[in-house]
């Protein structure tokens, strides 16, 4: 096989990376509190998110009108995918915005405490003239004197009491605001993570019923997996794995197989490509090879994954190298996608990145996502630009970064290769998917 035989820096590459994640050297990525404090707002309302029976029959009933049609069902688990990836970004978003009202709920009510610290003393003040009033001076002349020193009392400290009470009133109506600000946003939370969860129900439901549709050759592929599974525990280098799954499972040979075949149909296709061809190519749902060459597809490739992005490519690993991939933090659960079309010559754990696959593009081009809990594809399968590939885990899955809290976040590592050269994968996202995941 032309493009996987050439993988042996590979293996130094994710042991590298390996170590990065283990290391304390990467404690210095601290996420900020306004983040942490949004993570507690996710968790907490997630908590309250709960489909109905009703709902969840009628989810898989929608899914069930696509059974056996394999077209629509890569379609439905494509637009899926999407919705996911929007109510991720919006709850993420949300989220931020119910931490910030919660900090500022928090300020005002220290300077409601403060203010009332002032007034206090002030009623001191009052009481104490009160205890000892002024005597009246057409009674006691001969008093004048401590007559006008609390008439002066009096005409320092009600003025303060007044403005103190207004400094109070538009601190309450502030407060009030917030609250109301704040229970839309719990609205608007709930509304999405609703959305989320049903989504990802249908996705779940769709994987299933691809699932069934693979039954006479469920065995066969079962038996391939832990055939590449066995490879992947005996192999020293990520290297001698490739080579040796091409040569020992029939499916990921025939994919390669695939790959060079496209690879000779896309030969003769021009430098550049237009956003309208490319949005052409993608609509087509049945397709069995790539859209468009991958080289082509610099700048239009879809994120794997909604993230901030805490190690670059290139970057300082703090073990005398660089990062040869980047890291991006993901909220738990989050659904990986695939960033282009590709065949999936791997899938299943390896070293300590909990699941990982790597995909063949074509023309030479690897793509490596790991850190994943879990991966709902087979060996071979062909996968479309967006389709669901796996999810991330709910707390650490190896790949973390510990925050200031103490916490840890699931971490996707993402690496692209050419002929066995990293390449830098920031410049190959769509623009509009990169601030929107980073947003």
């Amino acid at each position: 096989m032309r493009q996987i035989g050439k993988a042996s820096r590979w293996s130094a590459g994710l042991l590298l990376a390996s170590a990065m994640i283990m290391g304390p050297s990467l404690a210095q990525f601290n996420d900020p509190t306004t983040t942490q404090d949004a993570q507690i707002e996710l968790d907490q309302v997630k908590l309250t998110i709960e489909l109905t029976e009703e709902r969840v029959a009628e989810l898989k009933a929608q899914v069930e009108e696509f059974s056996g049609d394999r077209t629509q069902q890569t379609a439905a688990l494509i637009e899926a995918a999407q919705r996911v990836k929007l109510a991720e970004i919006e709850a993420n978003a949300i989220a931020e915005r119910m931490a910030s009202l919660r900090a500022e709920e928090e300020t005002i009510r220290a300077t409601l405490d403060d203010e009332n610290q002032e007034i206090g003393t002030l009623l001191t003040a009052l009481q104490q003239l009160g205890r000892n009033p002024p005597p009246a001076l057409i009674i006691e002349p001969g008093n004048a004197v401590d007559s006008a020193r609390a008439g002066s009392l009096l005409a320092s400290v009600l003025p303060q009491l007044a403005s103190r009470a207004d400094a109070v009133r538009m601190e309450l109506d502030s407060l009030l605001a917030i609250a109301e600000e704040a229970e839309a946003e719990q609205k608007l939370l709930v509304a999405n993570l609703t959305v989320l969860r049903e989504e990802r129900l249908r996705i779940a439901t769709l994987i299933e019923a691809r699932k069934r549709g693979l039954e006479r050759v469920g065995e066969e592929l079962e038996a391939e997996q832990r055939e590449a599974e066995l490879l992947a525990s005996r192999a020293t280098s990520l290297t001698q794995l490739i080579n040796t799954l091409e040569d020992k499972v029939q499916s990921v040979s025939n994919a390669n197989a695939e790959a060079d075949a496209s690879d000779e149909d896309q030969n003769n296709v021009g430098e550049e490509l237009e956003q309208s061809v490319i949005d052409l190519a993608l609509a087509d749902k049945s397709r069995t090879e790539p859209a468009f060459p991958f080289a082509l597809g610099k700048g239009h490739l879809t994120p794997p994954v909604v993230g901030v992005e805490v190690v670059a490519y290139g970057a300082d690993d703090r073990f005398g190298g660089t990062s040869q991939g980047e890291y991006v933090v993901t909220r738990p659960e989050a659904q990986i996608v695939a960033p282009a079309d590709g065949w999936v010559v791997y899938k299943g754990p390896y070293l300590n990145y909990g699941q990982i696959i790597i995909l063949n593009m074509g023309q030479g081009y690897h793509l490596l996502l790991a850190g994943m809990e879990s991966a709902d594809v087979n060996l071979g399968q062909f996968v479309l630009m967006g389709e669901p590939l796996g999810k991330m885990g709910t707390n650490t899955n190896s790949q973390t970064i510990a925050t200031s809290a103490g916490n840890s976040r699931p971490t996707l590592y993402i690496e692209i290769r050419n002929e066995d050269t990293p390449i830098d994968p920031t410049g190959w996202w769509d623009k509009g998917s990169r601030t929107a995941q980073n947003g």
